[in-house]
């Protein structure tokens, strides 16, 4: 997957997207720190920047703060394409995309060039 999206690999890189990998949600920076095993914060930082531009994961926007999901689209360097909404439990307070279209809203007039769409309530599995 790193070479797919020309990002040269490197241990601690390798454990980082291990990590997105395992994850069927978006995780914090808390979260990813304190799975990882030993690590700078520069180097996380850095990798996580990296891994944004090259289309790799992308930010989740949340009320308390940003999240990283893996991409799941065929994003680029050049380009995002998440045009989905993502969903924050208020519950589990886990966060994670939904597959649904923007494109769906009818803004007549408009042209939508970035969404950053949230929606807050319980998810499925704690609404059970």
């Amino acid at each position: 997957m790193l070479e797919k999206k020309q990002i040269r690999k490197t241990p601690f890189r390798q454990e980082v997207l291990k990590l997105f990998k395992a994850s069927k949600n978006a995780i914090s920076l808390k979260e990813i720190e304190r799975n990882l095993t030993s690590f700078d914060r520069i180097t996380l930082y850095r990798t996580l920047k990296l891994f944004i531009e090259k289309g790799l994961i992308h930010e989740v926007l949340h009320s308390s703060g940003k999240k990283y999901a893996l991409c799941k689209e065929q994003c680029d360097e050049h380009q995002h394409q998440h045009n989905h909404l993502h969903f924050h439990c208020s519950s589990c307070k886990e966060s994670f995309c939904l597959k649904t279209h923007i494109q769906d809203l009818n803004l007549t007039g408009y042209i939508i060039e970035q969404t950053d769409l949230s929606v807050h309530g319980v998810c499925k599995k704690c609404n059970n």
